[in-house]
């Protein structure tokens, strides 16, 4: 699986940016996604995740309420919504794959097996 993440930028306090992770190289539907986040001297770590169906979500304690994720398995697209945007925020973000299994939301690093090249998102105040 190959993941494409795009959408990040600039942008200003309180504004609002979504995150695309397209895949190629083989269809999404029995994997996880993984949004993860890695700010400068930061280790990267947990943003939100989505179940292969799209049923079943997980986010950070930190961005709940503020960022969504969502899915379209026939566009082999997974989305990250992200608004309120706060200068704590700032960083790349990485989207990643993993197996579902159905064991439960996958929140940890080593989870995933495929990872894209990730995006920089920057909020300025």
């Amino acid at each position: 699986v190959q993941l494409q993440a795009s959408g990040g930028g600039l942008v200003q306090v309180g504004g609002s940016l979504r995150l695309s992770c397209a895949a190629s190289g083989r269809n999404l539907g029995s994997y996880a996604i993984g949004w993860f986040r890695q700010a400068p001297g930061n280790e990267r770590e947990f943003v939100a995740t989505i179940s292969w169906s799209g049923r079943r979500t997980s986010y950070y304690d930190s961005v709940k309420g503020q960022f969504t994720i969502s899915r379209d398995n026939a566009e082999n697209t997974v989305y990250l919504q992200m608004n309120s945007l706060k200068p704590e925020d700032t960083a790349v973000y990485y989207c990643a794959a993993a197996l579902d299994y159905g064991v439960g939301a996958l929140r940890k690093v080593y989870e995933y097996q495929y990872w894209g090249q990730g995006t920089l998102v920057t909020v300025s105040s």
